[in-house]
């Protein structure tokens, strides 16, 4: 099989057309590059790599909901991090082992921690209020093998896209450090409960510098300092650290690295790999973004003001973000033929634009690419990250199919299924069709 990214997605992106994986009657489609998602495993596990250190690395389920994902996640090592009852119930689906679960969620009702206790998975509690709710759970069902730690906002600072930033001052997320007396009411919580042995915190994702994400290690480093100072013992024992790599968008080159990351981590918090703390992780975007991508056929060619529009299926309803936030969200698109290969000739500045019925639904405007035509496909790259879980049913459209696929060297690709396409029929059993219809109420005299 071949070692580089882009010749296994131009195999792929090709064989995917031979083979009819995008077609009339589906027109868009997910495709992800499996030998791609076990490098990208595997450079994280090296990187963290540390003797005499337990590092567990769990990967956000929200970044890719697909249960044949996480159990290839899983053969190569990893956890899950779920922020949901449907997330859990993916992950214990994909044969993801209960000790290698993380639950993740400002939310959580009682149902939900009761289950996660009762299953023996870790839970980061959120706030006072969510330790409360804990503890009678806990007196209720004794016995639960379920770690529990407290999640922290250092309120460091945001990066620059805000949205994506969970560190900020008013975050929603977690114990606020920084507010007056916050800080006490976490060596008091730690003192009150001997079992509450894990200390959490998460900075951000996409648009947060590495610089500060280890800020905020380094400020939950020295909080479960104090409070095993406090405790006369290792009580917390296990420091999450979340995930959050930035991806860079711009090329196929993976930057910053996984080992980049930890480099910095070993040089700003050299305490976090002296083998006292268990480590957990939670990357999601950085171990698939770059290993999907979308595949759509133009429709439609035509042009406005002078401008040349290509009219695809891949709108708003895959591309989501980019279409609504496309400064923070903009996405490399591949101008192909008709047979999946890469146009040539000189580049035309022209829009590429989704099947969604409202004006704003590009996915790139203005952009110098090969003029396409009818009958041409476009793929938008990077998208194996949020972009096959972040649907937008706008229109009634459906969710496209996804494929995994292996590419070898002489251009032979197989592919294997990861999600059909929705039906029509589950599209209208998900809008209530068979459902009685809605009767108006006849008005009633008093």
């Amino acid at each position: 099989m071949s070692d580089e990214p882009g010749k296994r997605r131009g195999h792929a992106l090709r064989a995917a057309v031979r083979q009819g994986l995008v077609n009339e009657g589906e027109p868009v489609v997910g495709l992800l590059d499996v030998t791609g998602v076990e490098h990208a495993a595997a450079a994280l596990h090296s990187a963290f790599a540390t003797p005499g250190m337990t590092v567990t690395h769990t990967f956000a389920v929200k970044a890719a909901p697909l249960v044949p994902v996480l159990a290839l996640l899983a053969e190569c090592g990893l956890g899950a991090e779920v922020a949901s009852p449907g997330e859990l119930a993916l992950a214990r689906a994909a044969g993801v082992p209960a000790d290698r679960t993380v639950l993740d969620s400002p939310a959580k009702t009682v149902a939900e921690l009761r289950r996660a206790l009762a299953l023996g998975v870790a839970v980061n509690a959120d706030n006072a209020l969510e330790l409360d709710r804990i503890d009678a759970l806990r007196a209720a069902v004794p016995g639960s093998a379920s770690p529990v730690g407290l999640r922290v906002n250092p309120q460091t600072g945001g990066g620059s896209i805000g949205a994506m930033s969970t560190a900020t001052a008013t975050s929603k997320f977690g114990v606020a450090l920084r507010d007056p007396g916050a800080e006490e009411w976490v060596l008091r919580a730690y003192a009150e409960r001997p079992w509450l042995d894990r200390l959490h915190t998460h900075t951000g994702s996409q648009g947060v510098p590495l610089e500060l994400m280890a800020a905020g290690v380094r400020a939950a480093y020295k909080l479960a300092e104090r409070i095993n100072r406090a405790a006369g013992r290792q009580q917390v024992r296990v420091l999450d650290i979340g995930g959050g790599l930035p991806v860079n968008f711009g090329s196929d080159v993976t930057a910053p690295g996984f080992a980049a990351y930890a480099d910095l981590l070993r040089r700003e918090v050299p305490g976090l790999f002296d083998g006292r703390y268990g480590l957990v992780t939670e990357f999601g975007r950085s171990l698939l973004a770059k290993n999907g991508t979308v595949l759509a056929r133009v429709e439609y060619a035509k042009s406005a003001g002078g401008r040349p529009i290509a009219v695809t299926h891949a709108g708003a309803q895959v591309a989501t973000r980019t279409v609504f936030v496309p400064d923070a969200w903009p996405l490399r698109v591949l101008a192909l033929d008709g047979a999946g290969r890469e146009k040539g000739g000189e580049p035309v500045v022209q829009d590429v634009a989704g099947p969604c019925c409202f004006a704003g639904d590009l996915v790139a405007k203005a952009r110098p690419l090969p003029l396409l035509a009818a009958g041409d496909h476009v793929a938008l790259l990077d998208t194996g990250a949020y972009y096959f879980s972040n649907h937008f049913a706008y229109n009634s459209l459906p969710r496209p199919a996804v494929h995994g696929y292996v590419a070898a060297d002489d251009g032979g690709v197989a592919f294997a299924p990861v999600r059909t396409a929705q039906t029509e029929a589950e599209l209208l059993a998900e809008s209530g069709a068979g459902l009685p219809p809605l009767r108006r109420r006849r008005s009633v005299s008093g």
